[in-house]
């Protein structure tokens, strides 16, 4: 279907052309082995996935929440039991601390946008057991400070990298600094499959066993079930073909990192840019921009052809999914600001710099107007 944008805001299809050709054998080779379910594909993609994260550790699953979910409710969390993270990521988040029983804590962001190690560490209570920080938009949080807080107060971390495959921090990649990352696999992630998918990384061999039995129903072989669980498995086709974008990566981050400083420039003197901070590598799954005239800004690029999204308006602290928690608006107020500032603008590996200077050029005109 074609686009009734001239910049869309993301280019699925194109990008699957690229390799496309490698993706079809891929998936004839599945075809042809007859094996669909945990088979040597999975085997492999977390081999290679655990080995670019610089983790032990993967285990593949049907998607991102599962993945975080299951790691979760692996700590046997009870509904006294809290667990911190971010009051202005995905639902899925929260919804997963929820699932696994326990209770989501909220605690205010930074300037970057990422939870405030300052902020978690006011949170933390006798009843806190965990910490999920996010690396939203596929910026690293601050997790020197977060695991440092967490080493003083004996907790669990599980980073929530669904937006940072290949992010780092000092050289140190998103998924090998927690005690367990999850990542999504949807397909508007970076390292995406052709449908849904997730995975786990960790360097615990104990909870890969876990979460690899948690993951199959609980199964300890065809027989035996020694604990009611889940049937949410990454399958073979989706495997394969994520180990044909796992080669490609690396290439497709930095054309992405090269479009993000591109846009940086050539935004600067309209609306804030996310730059990066000392010591980060950002993967931009999303690349984020701040305007105190947010939805007239949204409005106009939509209206002259270049599509923009917003992610996310409504904080999960105020969702009514989150009312039972007893939060109320103004008790995040960075959290508030930031969310009511923020458009996504298009950015991925086959964005032309003609469709990038088309979006300057709109967002330029919007301030000459105003």
């Amino acid at each position: 279907m074609t686009s009734p944008f001239s910049v869309p805001y993301s280019a699925l299809a194109a990008e699957a052309a690229l390799v496309k050709a490698d993706l079809l054998r891929a998936v004839e080779g599945v075809l042809d082995s007859g094996r669909y379910i945990l088979g040597p594909e999975v085997a492999a993609f977390e081999r290679e996935f655990a080995a670019y994260c610089g983790a032990a550790h993967a285990s593949g699953f049907s998607n991102g929440t599962d993945s975080m979910h299951l790691v979760l409710r692996g700590l046997g969390l009870g509904p006294t039991d809290e667990v911190i993270t971010a009051p202005n990521s995905f639902v899925a988040s929260a919804a997963s601390i929820a699932l696994a029983g326990g209770k989501t804590v909220f605690a205010d962001i930074g300037d970057d946008g990422n939870i405030d190690p300052a902020a978690i560490e006011a949170a933390i209570t006798p009843r806190t057991r965990a910490i999920a920080p996010v690396h939203l938009t596929g910026r690293p949080a601050k997790m020197k400070e977060i695991m440092a807080i967490a080493d003083k107060h004996k907790l669990f971390v599980l980073e929530d990298a669904a937006q940072a495959v290949g992010a780092a921090l000092e050289g140190k990649r998103m998924g090998s600094w927690g005690h367990a990352a999850s990542f999504s696999l949807h397909p508007l992630k970076n390292l995406h499959a052709f449908g849904d998918g997730g995975v786990v990384t960790t360097s615990d061999a104990k909870l890969l066993a876990q979460l690899n039995q948690a993951r199959n129903h609980g199964l300890a072989n065809r027989e035996q079930c020694d604990f009611f669980s889940f049937n949410c498995r990454l399958d073979e086709l989706q495997a394969a073909m994520l180990r044909v974008q796992l080669t490609h990566l690396e290439t497709w981050t930095e054309q992405r990192r090269t479009l993000a400083r591109r846009y940086n420039e050539l935004l600067r003197p309209y609306v804030d840019v996310p730059d990066e901070g000392p010591g980060e590598y950002c993967v931009w799954q999303t690349y984020v921009i701040r305007s105190d005239r947010r939805d007239e800004l949204k409005k106009f690029l939509n209206d002259n052809g270049v599509e923009a999204l917003v992610h996310y308006a409504t904080p999960i602290h105020t969702q009514p999914a989150a009312k039972s928690l007893g939060y109320q608006p103004g008790d995040f107020p960075k959290t508030m600001r930031h969310v009511g500032r923020i458009i996504s603008l298009p950015l991925y590996p086959t964005l032309t710099h003609a469709q990038q200077d088309r979006v300057v050029e709109v967002i330029a005109r919007f301030h000459r107007n105003a």
